[in-house]
Parts: structure tokens; C-alpha cells; sequence
């Protein structure tokens, strides 16, 4: 009951704080607007001229190419934007938004790196060769946009080509992101950092001197849900080091590894990737039992904000956008709505 009126509390801020045109926060990321849709649609919200005016905000920046994605100074960011606003389309149910899911899908596929490097099989920002790399956070959004919009391609005419990524590939990629060396400290064994070639939690030295990127607490939640989408089994390896890695730094107080920093996209993430893994009760080292979704929802109640009435959340460490009410609000009804079970 909490939780709910929680949820419902932060629905009825949302669309306040919703722009005439159907936008949230600045047009320049089309992105920003597509979450609070999401949340909204998850949530049952009731009124559906602020979602098609949302709908249509979302519609109006599909170019030609599948891509979704403001153009102009500050927008860009093609693969982030078109992920997030494909999955908010296709949560929509709008019949006018199946061929542009579509074609974002055609887009997205196109856009994985594909090749020799170290890259191969991820996603980044974008595919520009001013941009041409790959993360564990972009490619996780694209694995959960492709996965959660895939029913689309039953929808396709007879004849036209279907579209899917190289999932092979994207599991190369992730054993790249992983901690998983024989060799590695025990701290870092099975949980994931930024990229290849960064994290943003730091490095760490091993034994023989060699220098590796520490995991963190996003990442490893990111890692284990893209694991799931690329269909590797609960029982691989690779999946039960990275669920042995979150028993081992069990927190929804900080984002381990990296305190404050992210905790929303954190918290929304880790609910999704322990949905995905479908064990409700987790053991800790110690032998303690909890269930992570009670634990997640009294601590999304406990961090509400209240105003007049409604409600929202804000990140006061101000990295990764969390600064943004509208943004942070949005990830916690959609873990909110995870954590009760109803998606």
C-alpha cells in the first residue's frame, strides 16, 4: 500500500511537471521524455492525452533511418535516445508507433560494433567514428530495447527483413567487461566495469602487477541483466559470479564502488536484473536472508520527496544527469513497479 501510494504520488508530479508540447526536461534528448512515458504506462496512469501528447513528442523525432534523437547543439546521442524511446513507444500499445519501432530496431542493429576489437559486439552513443567505442551501459540499453520490443517483428509485412543483434558477439563483449581472470582479487571476481577499457570506480592491481578495472555496483546489476538477454543460462558461470558479486557488496544505500554517484540508475537497474534472474530471496555472506524487494521498495518509500501533495526523487550528487527530478523520478516508479511485481 505504500508502495503504491508512493507510485501514485509521483505520478501525479510527473505530469505537472510535463511541458505543453508533451516533453519533460529539455527537447534536446528525447530520451528524457520516453522514461517518464514508460513509468506512466507501467504505472496504469489514467490520462491518456498527456501520454499521446508524450507519444507524439517521441513520434515527431524519428528520422528516416530508424533513429530517434533530436538533432542540433546538445542532441545527438543516437543509440541512447533510440533505445529508450522504442521501449516507450512499444510500452505505449499505439498502432502508429509498430513501424516505428520497427525501423529503430533495423537502426539499433546496425549500430552494434562489430570487429576485431576489443569493442566487438557492444554498443556506444553512437556509431560516428568520433564516437566509435563501446560501454556496458549503452549496450545494456540497447540489449533491453531490443529484447523488450522483439514481438514487433511478427508484425513485419511478409517479405521484409527482420532485425535482431549478433547476441554471440554481445556475450564477447561482456566477458570483456567482467571480471572473471583467475587471478583477479576476490572483491572484484564476477562484477563488471564501464567499458573495456575504463571504469568509474577506479582500478586495481593484481598479484603479478597487472592493472584492471574495478567493478561496481551499476555496471555488475547492468551486466547480469545484458547476460540474461543474451541468453546465457542462470546456472553459467559468468551469471553466477556476477549474482555472487552483488551477495558479497549487498547495498541500496550507495552504489557500491562509487558511493552516491548513479544510485537511481543503480537501484532501477538492480531490480530489473534480479527480476530477470527470478530469486526473490538473496543470502548474504553472512547467512542473512532479505528479500530484495521489500528491501528495494521501503527504501524508494524512505527516499521519496514530498510537494503539495505529489512526489518525486533527486540524486544530490549530481553526476550522470540524476540532478534531474523528472529523470530520477521516473527510474524509481519503474523499480518501484519491478519490485511489486507488476512488470
Amino acid at each position: 500500500n505504500e508502495a503504491r501510494a508512493s507510485v501514485n504520488r509521483a505520478m501525479d508530479w510527473l505530469l505537472k511537471k510535463q511541458n505543453p508540447d508533451g516533453s519533460w526536461s529539455t527537447t534536446n534528448f528525447p530520451a528524457l521524455t520516453a522514461l517518464p512515458l514508460w513509468a506512466l504506462t507501467v504505472s496504469g496512469c489514467e490520462n491518456k492525452e498527456a501520454m499521446d501528447r508524450a507519444a507524439k513528442f517521441i513520434l515527431a523525432r524519428a528520422h528516416d533511418d530508424g533513429s530517434i534523437f533530436q538533432e542540433g547543439k546538445g542532441g545527438g546521442l543516437r543509440n541512447y535516445n533510440t533505445a529508450l524511446c522504442m521501449i516507450a513507444l512499444q510500452m505505449s500499445g499505439r498502432p502508429d508507433a509498430v513501424p516505428v519501432v520497427q525501423k529503430a530496431r533495423t537502426f539499433l542493429a546496425g549500430m552494434q560494433h562489430l570487429g576485431s576489437d576489443e569493442f566487438n559486439g557492444g554498443m556506444g552513443y553512437d556509431s560516428a567514428a568520433s564516437r566509435n567505442s563501446a560501454d556496458l551501459s549503452n549496450s545494456y540499453m540497447a540489449f533491453e530495447a531490443m529484447r523488450l520490443t522483439q514481438n514487433v517483428e511478427d508484425l513485419r509485412k511478409q517479405g521484409d527483413k527482420h532485425a535482431d543483434l549478433d547476441w554471440k558477439a554481445a556475450q564477447d563483449f561482456l566477458s570483456r567487461v567482467q571480471n572473471c581472470r583467475t587471478d583477479d582479487a576476490a572483491s572484484e571476481k564476477g562484477g563488471f566495469a564501464y567499458s573495456p577499457k575504463e571504469s568509474k570506480a577506479g582500478t586495481f592491481t593484481n598479484a603479478d602487477g597487472t592493472i584492471h578495472f574495478r567493478s561496481y555496483g551499476s555496471m555488475t546489476y547492468a551486466g547480469l541483466l545484458s547476460l540474461i538477454y543474451a541468453d546465457v543460462k542462470k546456472d553459467d558461470p559468468r551469471v553466477t559470479a556476477a549474482f555472487d558479486w552483488s551477495t558479497k557488496h549487498w547495498s541500496l544505500d550507495e552504489n557500491p564502488g562509487v558511493g552516491q554517484q548513479g544510485l537511481f540508475y543503480f537501484l532501477n537497474v538492480l531490480g530489473k536484473s534480479l527480476a530477470a534472474h527470478g530469486q526473490d530471496v538473496i543470502v548474504l555472506p553472512d547467512g542473512k536472508k532479505i528479500n530484495w524487494r521489500e528491501e528495494l521498495i521501503n527504501k524508494l518509500v524512505n527516499l521519496q520527496k514530498i510537494d503539495n501533495g505529489t512526489g518525486y526523487w533527486i540524486n544530490e550528487a549530481n553526476r550522470w544527469e540524476e540532478g534531474d527530478p523528472v529523470l530520477v523520478t521516473s527510474y524509481a516508479i519503474i523499480a518501484l513497479e519491478i519490485a511489486l511485481g507488476s512488470k
